[in-house]
């Protein structure tokens, strides 16, 4: 403990996001919405799944080899397959549905990485093989995700095992935690028992499964402020249980308590939990500790005095590095960064990437006068604690009755944007556009336009709109942090167009804030936009 109390006063500031030479790292690790996360490494990579709602791509998994510094390499589930609502059309929709706290893992014996969660009361599964993994140190040459047979029964909160055996087995369960064993190619289940039940029938969630030194150990979250490990000789119990956090403070200001997630080694045999915290309006973001183990095969979380740390020690010192999340997109090559998910699955007949001179075009999808409805709008997520995000967006095929712009997405949000009235083009900013948590997420309020820009000329094809958000946790406060909207005609000299907007603290869509583009027709389809660039940038 000496030594760790030495290594945290030397450096406070984060590595970036890239390989670390610093000796220390600061929480959080990444300062996005990626919630209910599963972690395991594969040689030298570590990899890390979250939930993703009802957007699309779904199961978004980010690699890392370092635990500090992530990016998004692939998505587990190309379309979401659930239901007709997952596409948006004929007045369905299925906000806060989808990917809830779902499981990720390798099995070595066929080189496949596993996914599985329960979305509509059964269980999915999408498989990628041949992915390569085995033989380049953990690296994978090729993500090529297809669905499986879904499974009958709702593994909820579920976490995926593959034993030494190569047995595959699925923890899940709330307050009573079960067990399945599941057939050689995970497509049917072959056993299934209920292994503990917790005390006074306290709440849990969020298994995770692992083993370790011979023990089988069970991760489960009490939410939103404990983690709990069962602990068993064998798969099926009996399970013993200790408590690993409960209310444990850190390493963050107004966010919640770091708690549900997973734990993972390095290669030498180090350990680590990586958690998440309540940090809205952002979202749910990972935070990092070392694990000890003592003689009876317990973890405990290694903290700076009673608090979860604000600085460790780097778990893995490398030259090997992951792109920063900051920079420019120029939507070139043949497909999105999975930096990118749509609000749902989109209508691929309606957008496509312009060739080697780059650009996003997004054609009008859908015909309404509400941005929830309208299909393709295309979101990323804030990064914090403050960025902005800017689009540079080519409006001269737009048609009468077009609406396009850039939009701080969320259950409560606002944008700026361009609405084409015949031959004229009128900047302007709406805000508190609204869903209705407490009627099944219909749109509440298409927003209020609340200021109008300049007339733009008919000579004018690119306009450049900016979102600055503050991200900041403010979680459980009644002060809400602030975003504003801005315009450029030049892509240089930016105004700012309307009053700051109010971001929602509220946890109950679960997702936090996105920047998003959009383009929907309010008369007829026909007209297109070309996103010509992204800017991410911290501020």
């Amino acid at each position: 403990m000496a030594l760790m109390m030495t290594l945290l006063t030397r450096s406070r500031g984060r590595c970036g996001a890239c390989s670390c030479t610093a000796s220390t790292f600061t929480n959080p690790v990444l300062w996005e919405d990626y919630p209910d996360l599963d972690v395991f490494r594969v040689g030298d990579v570590f990899y890390y799944s979250a939930s993703s709602f009802a957007f699309s791509p779904g199961a978004p998994v980010l690699k890392s080899y370092d635990l500090v510094n992530w990016t998004p390499t692939t998505h587990s589930i190309p379309t979401l397959n659930f239901a007709a609502k997952y596409n948006l059309t004929d007045s369905q929709r299925a906000y806060v549905g989808g990917v809830w706290a779902s499981s990720l893992r390798y099995r070595e014996s066929t080189d496949t990485f596993y996914w599985i969660g329960c979305v509509e009361g059964e269980s999915f599964v999408w498989a990628a093989d041949n992915t390569g993994a085995s033989k380049n140190n953990g690296e994978v040459t090729n993500w090529d995700w297809q669905p499986q047979s879904s499974l009958p029964r709702c593994y909820y909160d579920c976490g995926l095992f593959i034993d030494d055996d190569d047995t595959l087995y699925v923890a899940y369960g709330s307050t009573s935690i079960m067990v399945a064993q599941l057939n050689a190619d995970g497509t049917a289940e072959v056993k299934n028992q209920e292994v503990y039940v917790s005390p006074d029938n306290a709440y849990i969630e969020g298994s995770r499964m692992y083993k370790i030194n011979g023990n089988y150990y069970i991760f489960v979250t009490q939410p939103a402020s404990a983690e709990w490990v069962l602990k068993a000789s064998s798969p099926w119990g009996p399970y013993e249980k200790q408590i690993l956090v409960d209310q444990i403070s850190g390493p963050l200001a107004n966010a919640g308590y770091s708690h549900q997630g997973g734990v993972v080694d390095t290669k030498d045999n180090k350990w680590y939990y990586v958690a998440f915290m309540d940090s809205y309006p952002g979202g749910r973001i990972p935070v990092v500790a070392p694990l000890t183990w003592d003689s009876s095969g317990w973890p405990s979380v290694v903290k700076n005095g009673t608090a979860w740390g604000n600085s460790y020690p780097v778990p893995v010192e490398t030259d090997k590095k992951v792109p920063a999340p900051t920079g420019t997109d120029d939507f070139q090559g043949t497909s999105l960064s999975h930096h990118w998910e749509w609000n749902h699955n989109p209508d691929n007949t309606k957008w496509s990437i312009v060739g080697s001179s780059g650009g996003l075009r997004l054609d009008t999808s859908t015909v309404t006068h509400d941005l929830f409805s309208a299909r393709n709008t295309l979101t990323r997520r804030v990064l914090g604690p403050k960025s902005s995000g800017t689009f540079k967006i080519h409006i001269g095929e737009m048609a009468d009755g077009d609406r396009a712009g850039a939009v701080l997405f969320r259950d409560l949000g606002a944008y700026i944007g361009v609405h084409k009235a015949g031959a004229a083009t009128t900047l302007f900013m709406a805000n508190n556009l609204q869903l209705d948590s407490t009627n099944g997420w219909s749109t509440k309020s298409n927003g209020t336009v609340v200021a109008t820009g300049p007339t733009i000329s008919v000579n004018t094809t690119d306009i450049w709109l900016r979102i600055n958000a503050d991200v900041t946790p403010a979680f459980g406060l009644s002060e809400m942090r602030q975003a504003t909207f801005w315009y450029s005609l030049d892509g240089d000299n930016f105004t700012e167009l309307g009053p700051s907007f109010s971001l929602s603290n509220d946890w109950h869509f679960f997702s936090g804030y996105r920047f998003g583009v959009f383009n929907f027709a309010t008369k007829a389809l026909g007209g297109q936009v070309t996103v010509g660039s992204f800017t991410l940038a911290a501020i």
